[in-house]
Parts: C-alpha cells; structure tokens; sequence
C-alpha cells in the first residue's frame, strides 16, 4: 500500500532522535518541531544520551502515526503517554527566545 508523504519538509531532511528509539528499543514519546531552524526531535520514552540523525523518512517508518503530527507548528511539541494513545499538543516552553 502507498502512502503519500505527509509532511512539508523533504523525506530526506535529517532529524534528531536515540539509538534506542532507531533499534525499537523505544517507541518515540516526545516530538519538538524546533522554532529556530525548522529541525524536529524524536525522542524516546526512556532516557538517553545517544543522541542520532536520520532521514526523516526513516523515523517515518518507524512510527507511521508521526503522520497525525504533520501540522505541528514551529516551536510547539507533542507528547503521549504510551505508543497507542493520542497525541497531545502545546506551545514548547523549552522554546528558546
């Protein structure tokens, strides 16, 4: 089955996320889509400080429901409580101003 790409950025962007969450030993909890470069994270449920770039593809196919995020503004982030649960969104206070 195909899928159309959901996101404005190139399926080739680098993004930032874990090892862990690359090798499926996490399931992404945290997402950032940076306001001052554009960048997003993927980070883990567990911590970590094996911090990785792939394509945006990649972390794509890792987790297909990352599609519900494909409208996350600049500068917000999104986060749910387990892998099956809906994502909830808020401006990022970590937002560096």
């Amino acid at each position: 089955m195909s899928h159309s790409w959901p996101f404005a950025e190139p399926k080739d962007m680098p993004v930032f996320t874990t090892a862990e969450v690359i090798s499926g030993e996490d399931w992404i909890f945290f997402v950032t889509h940076d306001e001052e470069d554009g960048y997003w994270q993927f980070h883990g449920a567990g911590d970590s400080e094996s911090a990785q770039m792939i394509s945006f593809a990649k972390i794509y196919s890792i987790d297909p429901k990352l599609a519900e995020l494909a409208d996350l503004p600049l500068g917000w982030c999104a986060w749910r409580d387990s892998q099956n649960e809906p994502w909830q969104r808020k401006l990022n206070s970590r937002t560096i101003k």
